[in-house]
């Protein structure tokens, strides 16, 4: 490369706060650099911001916050047009329209859209519920279209935003294998953990399939134990849990200690957008891994052959069964997953992908 090119990325949060931006860009940094790009990551919540923006404080508190981040926004404009290229993940600021996207675009540099959710349904979190009316999801289509690029993480959202702009390509959600290193010794012996990664918006999702797990525990009973990590005020007495805070720095040792992951989720529209990246995550690590039959899971998962998927309460608690009565399938699965992340989903898979976004 000539002349080394700069790419400023708009997102929402610090460094390896947010998954969505840790496995759709930040885990490409060192690439980047490797291949003679430099980078900014322009984000507008610091740690404690953070805490206060999605914590039960006050709405005064909570609207001061958000014209402090329209504030550091217009800021990042103005810092943008010494950039080649301009990388937003799914929206530039929180409420309204296509406002910033705009702005960003005066520069006249290449404009790259991401997104890894069906951002264009609400969706709030139940913290921020009562600010849901300030939130415009319609504002997904008119980004789209005035966008350079789009980048999307599965055909569902592929297929939403080539309705609006044909430069659109799919690159999914993958997982860095140099990180998500398998390691046997956490697991422990005799016990069959049945493990749950996620966080308190889709604990719910966990919930839904309680029935099965207590089938199996009440058949099973101490050879078995189950992990919820993601939500640590979730509690089921039925089961034994109480759920474990997710941490960048504990996760990969937590997902090590499961012999199987799972992934329930509804079958609604929100659903189809997911990109499986838990599912994904265990798979990673060598784990035998059970998703909903549902979007992008259906393409991950070969029914039988890298994992099972699985549509009610009585597919549940069937396969779950023959996994934990069978040691060696969990171990097939587990490494057919693993190949299945190494060709397809994990971040060397796609590093030559994600660089062309920046050589078209």
């Amino acid at each position: 490369m000539s002349e080394q090119k700069k790419i400023f990325f708009v997102a929402a949060h610090r460094p390896d706060r947010s998954p969505s931006q840790r496995y759709r860009f930040e885990q490409y940094f060192s690439i980047l650099q490797a291949n003679g790009y430099s980078f900014k990551l322009a984000y507008l919540i610091n740690q404690e911001d953070d805490i206060r923006f999605y914590g039960a404080y006050s709405p005064i508190l909570k609207l001061l916050l958000l014209l402090k981040f329209f504030s550091i926004r217009l800021v990042h404009v103005w810092q943008s047009r010494r950039y080649d290229f301009i990388f937003i993940q799914r929206e530039a600021y929180f409420i309204g329209g296509p406002f910033f996207e705009r702005l960003f675009k005066i520069w006249g540099k290449p404009l790259i859209f991401d997104f890894d959710d069906a951002i264009w349904l609400p969706n709030v979190s139940q913290e921020n519920a009562k600010w849901g009316f300030l939130k415009y999801p319609q504002k997904t289509s008119k980004i789209i279209a005035l966008s350079d690029t789009i980048v999307c993480g599965n055909a569902y959202l592929e297929g939403y935003a080539r309705q609006y702009n044909s430069s659109t390509v799919l690159i999914p959600s993958t997982v860095d294998l140099d990180y998500y290193l398998i390691d046997r010794s956490l697991r422990e012996p005799g016990v069959v953990c049945i493990g749950w990664s996620g966080s308190g918006t889709t604990v719910p999702y966990f919930d839904e399939i309680a029935p099965a797990l207590v089938r199996l525990k009440e058949e099973f009973g101490s050879k078995i134990k189950f992990v919820v990590y993601g939500d640590p005020n979730y509690t089921n007495e039925a089961l034994e849990i109480k759920g474990i805070r997710w941490s960048p720095d504990t996760e990969v040792a937590v997902i090590n200690r499961f012999d199987i992951g799972i992934m329930p989720i509804p079958d609604t529209e929100w659903a189809k957008g997911k990109c499986s990246m838990k599912g994904l995550q265990y798979m990673a690590l060598g784990i035998a891994t059970v998703m909903s039959e549902v979007g992008t899971n259906k393409v991950v998962i070969q029914n039988g052959e890298n994992g099972f998927l699985c549509n009610s309460l009585d597919d549940w608690y069937r396969t779950l069964k023959v996994m934990i009565e069978n040691a060696s399938l969990r171990e097939q699965l587990g490494a057919r997953g693993r190949k299945t992340v190494e060709d397809s989903y994990s971040t060397k898979s796609q590093e030559k992908a994600f660089i062309q976004l920046f050589r078209s």
